[in-house]
């Protein structure tokens, strides 16, 4: 089968925005809320378990067509951010689905505030519906009264959401303005950002100057939306639901102790020396004295090797399938049911995600693919997180999405196996060596960089609420960076507004520690992969498979992983040492860009060629 890039096809959801099928989905939730809230009087603490399985199966039938409503909705913004239609079916959906909410948010009080013993009775009783109930419980002192809850629910919609959107809409319509060989030429974010990887240092400077001049037109707006959020999750989650500070709520809503998260940004920021020894031997790679932050991501090899889509789908596949070809045929329901939206356009989101709805239905992935080794290696990322998710379909709506910590382990999982293929394969040795750098600005990428965003949120937060300007927060993020890079490359000031770039920070406050946390446990599950060989795969696919139903730390200690104890998340850096170990051992290459000498040598020969031409038609 042949494979082309393509848009998405959402009409599996709905056939269009004016489609008789989405209204009627509007009036199914309205009519089956009105039947739920007959049950309020027969919520007792010693109802039969039965009965009290009967409600949440009405409770998850509801859920399950808001899923589908809000994907659509979602789905439809993101492929096109300036589409009128999308935007408002996208504020519509959100404030029906708040509206509901508060109208079932009866049973969820009534829920956190049964006694144990019943709590435990019915919990027992409810089959996979058990450790949902089990993880609303833990909101229990963080729960305000109904009419409380109900405010922030309809606050939320107005506030901090469309703030949210209107972030994207904002972001999404940016024009970034590049040089290519002597022509300026008008780009998406994604399309500027391949300049990034680019074996031109000037090519990769002016990628990261383009965006940063038009996001500090704009910075002052930008860091005014952040402040508003972040006041708004101050009030709510510090103020009005006494979590103890601004990372906890994210922790709960994780099922991650806070120690465990504590633990990995403390030995992240213990370790950050090792990335610092290699930008300064990546340097000497490239031929410069000392990287710039425009140099992080610069290749160690002059090759341009791109791969057709199609191309880049089949290795995919094949790297799957050599792992498992139960694995490498789920991520093939992505493209055979067209759930994959692979094109570059204006106006579509940039980056790339995959989307679950529903544990019956095979996800959405979005990419933007330019060809490069690494949109092949997101392309796996994104595949993996598919995979994740159907692997966990026979659970219910409410426990086959995975937490956040764990999201990550498929998707980095999938990465690591192309890597393998991808060296296993490649006979040019410079193409192999570029394969090795890469992966160690993956997992800077994923690791240190992800992590000190999560320290720097810290740091905001604290700040916002001290009345600290946008200028001050774009002077903490520069010190954030120089204590990342310390004295390892040179850091221009212009580096101040990538926080406003940023949109995880906007959207999911501390998201990104998943990232750091989901690369750690991957380095940990694949040394176990290399040392255990087929007896792995199934312990693996058990992990994968548990979805959301059961507590992360449960699940992984299951595995043998303790991710209280900071020993653990140290393991995973002493991997990346060993790495940096061994490629230091590796024999430096003088880079392409040496032989412009012999370059200049032509052009002066040719320049002289064609003067003593003019000099003979002149005699003549």
């Amino acid at each position: 089968m042949a494979y082309k890039l393509s848009k998405w096809d959402l009409s599996p959801l709905y056939p269009g925005y004016d489609s008789p099928e989405l209204q009627s989905a509007f009036d199914m939730i309205e009519e089956q809320v009105t039947s739920f809230e007959g049950v309020r009087d027969k919520l007792k603490p010693d109802m039969p378990t039965e009965q009290f399985v009967d409600v949440l199966k009405a409770s998850e039938a509801t859920a399950r067509i808001g899923n589908k409503l809000y994907s659509f909705a979602g789905l439809s913004f993101t492929a096109d951010t300036q589409d009128q239609k999308a935007q408002a079916l996208q504020a519509r959906v959100l404030q029906f689905l708040a509206e509901i909410e508060n109208r079932t948010l009866f049973f969820s009080l009534w829920w956190k505030e049964l006694d144990d013993e019943n709590a435990k009775r019915l919990m027992e009783a409810s089959g996979d519906y058990r450790y949902y109930l089990e993880a609303m419980r833990n909101f229990k002192p963080h729960t305000l009264s109904e009419a409380e809850e109900k405010i922030v629910n309809l606050k939320n919609v107005t506030g901090v959401n469309a703030l949210g959107n209107l972030y994207d809409s904002i972001t999404n319509r940016y024009v970034f303005k590049l040089k290519v060989n002597g022509k300026e030429k008008e780009m998406t974010a994604s399309e500027l950002f391949s300049y990034r990887y680019s074996t031109d240092p000037a090519m990769r400077a002016a990628s990261y100057q383009s965006q940063f001049k038009v996001y500090a037109e704009d910075g002052p707006v930008l860091g005014q939306i952040y402040q508003t959020i972040l006041r708004d999750w101050h009030n709510e989650n510090i103020n009005l639901r006494k979590f103890k500070n601004s990372i906890a709520p994210r922790n709960l809503n994780n099922d991650v102790p806070d120690e465990a998260v504590e633990a990995l940004l403390g030995v992240a920021r213990k370790n950050v020396g090792i990335f610092q020894r290699y930008f300064k031997m990546k340097a000497k790679y490239v031929g410069m004295k000392k990287l710039r932050r425009y140099d992080i991501y610069a290749p160690v090899a002059a090759s341009k090797k791109t791969y057709e889509w199609d191309d880049a789908v089949n290795m995919v596949l094949d790297a799957f399938n050599a792992f498992s070809p139960q694995v490498a045929d789920l991520a093939k329901r992505v493209f055979d049911e067209k759930r994959i939206d692979s094109e570059i356009r204006k106006g579509k989101r940039g980056g790339a995600f995959c989307w679950s709805v529903l544990p019956d239905m095979t996800p959405y992935v979005l990419v933007n693919y330019q060809g490069t080794g690494r949109e092949v290696a997101t392309l796996a990322h994104e595949l993996g997180h598919a995979i994740h998710a159907m692997l966990a379909e026979h659970h219910s709506t409410f426990t086959f999405h995975s937490s956040l910590p764990l999201a990550e382990t498929a998707s980095t999982f999938a990465e690591m196996i192309l890597i393998d293929k991808l060296l296993a394969e490649e006979t040019d040795e410079s193409v192999r060596r570029d394969i090795l750098f890469k992966q160690m600005d993956d997992a800077y990428a994923t690791i240190m960089r992800q992590s000190y965003f999560a320290l720097f949120e810290k740091t905001a937060h604290e700040l916002v609420q001290k009345n600290a300007s946008v200028d001050d927060l774009s002077a903490a993020y520069l010190d954030n960076l120089k204590e990342q890079f310390g004295d390892a490359l040179d850091l221009s000031d212009e580096f101040k507004w990538e926080w406003v770039g940023i949109p995880h920070i906007y959207q999911v406050p501390f998201y990104v520690y998943a990232y750091a946390f989901g690369q750690l446990l991957v380095l940990a599950l694949y040394q176990q992969f290399k040392a255990e060989g087929e007896s792995f795969k199934p312990k693996y696919l058990k992990i994968l498979s548990a979805g959301g139903s059961e507590a992360p730390e449960r699940i992984l200690s299951d595995a043998g992983i303790n991710i209280r104890d900071p020993k653990f998340w140290q393991g995973g850096f002493d991997v990346l040492e060993k790495l940096v170990s061994e490629l230091e051992q590796l024999p430096v290459e003088k880079p392409k860009k040496a032989k412009k000498p012999a370059a200049k040598k032509a052009v002066k020969k040719a320049v002289k060629k064609v003067a003593s031409k003019k000099a003979a038609k002149k005699k003549k």
